[in-house]
């Protein structure tokens, strides 16, 4: 079972992450999914998004968890039966979720260079003109791609704009976290963002700031 990683965020929040090693038969064995999400993923043409669709349940199942536990609302925000709070991220070969007594919200991304050419999309790139190292600049653009994901994940609104509505306060590479905040028609939200890199992969989760 190759669980990668597991971070202990709080004593109410957890991250859980997975590294996709195993066949699609193998990931199916002992999951039981809803009709629903049993058609969503015999529809799917990509193999690596069909395993790591199966990966989130057995990433769900580590805290006692079975599909018939999820539900997507009119945003497509995934919801647990209960109190608990849940977002989920898959990219390659990697998915993790995020389980938490308050709002949440998690990305992982694979570091690549094309991100240099979409980043005025989602940031105001003049912020890192410092930065003179080419994989520097991509790594910082992929933590504040991933931190912006994840705060679009967990406000959850449609028409919030990555460039226009999502400030992520700077940071160096070298930090593990910073802060970001959502600010959309008479709503502001503030998150505590923290952010790893592994294997050529970031992942960046986010908890509504409760200061």
């Amino acid at each position: 079972m190759p669980l990668y990683k597991t971070i202990t965020v709080n004593p109410h929040t957890k991250v859980f992450i997975w590294k996709i090693e195993e066949s699609f038969e193998a990931l199916s064995e002992g999951i039981q999914l809803t009709p629903n999400c049993a058609n969503r993923v015999n529809n799917m043409k990509s193999d690596l998004h069909r395993r790591g669709f199966m990966s989130i349940r057995h990433l769900m199942a580590l805290e006692g968890y079975t599909d018939q536990d999820l539900y997507y609302d009119e945003n497509g925000k995934p919801h647990l039966t209960g109190d608990k709070h849940i977002s989920i991220t898959h990219s390659f070969i990697f998915a993790a979720i995020i389980i938490s007594d308050i709002e949440v919200g998690i990305d992982i991304e694979k570091q690549r260079n094309k991100i240099l050419k979409i980043a005025h999309k989602f940031t105001p790139i003049e912020e890192y003109r410092t930065i003179a190292n080419e994989d520097a600049l991509m790594r910082k653009l992929t933590i504040v791609w991933c931190a912006k994901e994840s705060l679009y994940k967990s406000f959850a609104e449609k028409g919030v704009s990555f460039l226009e509505h999502i400030y992520v306060e700077d940071f160096r590479l070298d930090d593990t976290k910073t802060t970001a905040t959502v600010t959309y028609e008479d709503k502001e939200q503030t998150y505590d963002v923290d952010f790893l890199e592994f294997e050529e992969f970031t992942c960046a989760y986010a908890l509504i700031s409760e200061k």
